[in-house]
């Protein structure tokens, strides 16, 4: 699995031409790179989850917020958003998770709303 996510943020950085630096999706990772206000909702989170099948949503969500935290001005927060938005769906493109087009993924890359 974790090579399907490398090669997801591979494809991510080239699509949206990110060249940020990339939090480690992990709770480690994740935990540093957040907001000190961010943060303590985080491990809140982590510790009320029942099982492990929510795990990968909310390493997916929290780890986009890592990198818009861990980003510098709106242009770079945004970037960061974009990338993290386009990585995750390819991520779950691979793992047979809920999946987008390359239309919508495009789409996203552009800035603009998918419906």
């Amino acid at each position: 699995m974790v090579i399907e996510w490398r090669d997801a943020v591979t494809e991510a950085k080239e699509a949206t031409g990110f060249s940020g630096e990339v939090v480690p999706r992990t709770v480690d990772g994740i935990g540093s790179a957040l907001r000190l206000d961010h943060r303590a909702d985080f491990y809140t989170e982590l510790g009320a989850l029942a099982d492990s099948a929510g795990f990968d949503a909310f390493l997916n969500h929290w780890w986009t917020q890592a990198l818009a935290d861990s980003a510098g001005d709106g242009d770079a927060r945004e970037q960061a958003i974009d990338f993290a938005d386009v990585a995750v769906s390819l991520y779950a493109r691979t793992t047979g998770g809920p999946t987008s087009t390359q239309a919508e993924i495009e789409a996203l890359v552009m800035g603009a709303e998918v419906s």
